[in-house]
């Protein structure tokens, strides 16, 4: 039998957050949590064998709404079994308590301070990769793994994590991991790379009210069913570089022979390898 890993990776920076409170006080970060526990239910109820992670990306860390450390997979707790008394698949009751109280304990925990204002994306990108790498050493013999990773992005790319968002990519290309990528502001370079080099889907959203239907669309669909439907043409892919000096992407720069880094400047010496 086969297992369907999906890990969703929701972009939680506070200041983005904040500010997008006070320009549409109707999308605010509740009702985008509200949408992935929709996509969430909806990949758990398709088939039993449907297995769901979710990680918050913030600007200090990542951290895991679900499955989160106080529950295990088997162990459906008292309290939140009786959450599920109007008849709701049990297994969906426990993943919503557990997605919202883990929220509310990591927003409670936030003190942002001095220029920690970007999203450790790469860092979230990497645990995903890791639990599913966890995932799919603990199968059972006769057992197979599909597994895709989708990013729902609020703000804007950082180039200083140009490296490690490149080690991630490549990784999950290796590992047959798709990235599939839902944008709710500007678009993201790096995750246009990202969804061009593993195989998965970009989308930029032109209404943010309406998330739970682009993501049951487009995203909910795996790869093999993907190709029976209509949707969204690819998207442009901005593969410009970040340099290694400033972190600026460039279009033309100077790369070293050596160790293939990349300058915005003429240097006789790279800084890289010496």
């Amino acid at each position: 039998e086969e297992i369907n890993l999906l890990v969703i990776v929701v972009d939680v920076n506070p200041i983005w957050w904040g500010q997008q409170a006070q320009r549409e006080p109707e999308f605010t970060l509740s009702k985008c949590l509200d949408a992935v526990m929709v996509m969430g239910n909806s990949h758990l109820a398709m088939t039993r064998t449907n297995m769901l992670a979710v990680v918050a990306s913030h600007c200090q860390d990542s951290h895991f709404l679900y499955p989160s450390k106080s529950w295990r997979g088997g162990d459906s707790g008292g309290d939140d079994a009786s959450s599920s008394g109007d008849g709701k698949y049990e297994l969906l009751s426990v993943a919503n308590n557990l997605i919202a109280e883990e929220i509310r304990n990591v927003m409670s925990k936030t003190e942002v301070r001095g220029n920690s204002t970007d999203t450790l994306l790469a860092g979230s990108l990497a645990k995903a990769l890791c639990y599913i790498h966890r995932v799919s050493k603990e199968l059972e013999v006769g057992q197979e793994i599909k597994s895709r990773i989708l990013v729902i992005k609020a703000a804007e790319d950082c180039a200083l994590q140009y490296m490690n968002f490149m080690n991630v990519i490549f990784a999950s290309q290796k590992q047959n991991v798709l990235i599939d990528a839902c944008v709710l502001d500007s678009d993201s370079g790096l995750l246009q790379q990202a969804c061009d080099i593993t195989g998965g889907l970009y989308l930029k959203i032109p209404q943010k009210v309406a998330l739970a239907q682009y993501l049951l669309w487009v995203f909910l669909p795996d790869s093999e069913q993907r190709s029976q439907l209509v949707l969204p043409p690819p998207a442009y892919v901005d593969y410009r570089a970040a340099c290694f000096c400033h972190r600026n992407l460039i279009e033309i720069g100077y790369v070293c022979s050596v160790c293939l880094s990349i300058f915005c400047n003429f240097s006789p010496i790279c800084t890289t390898c010496e």
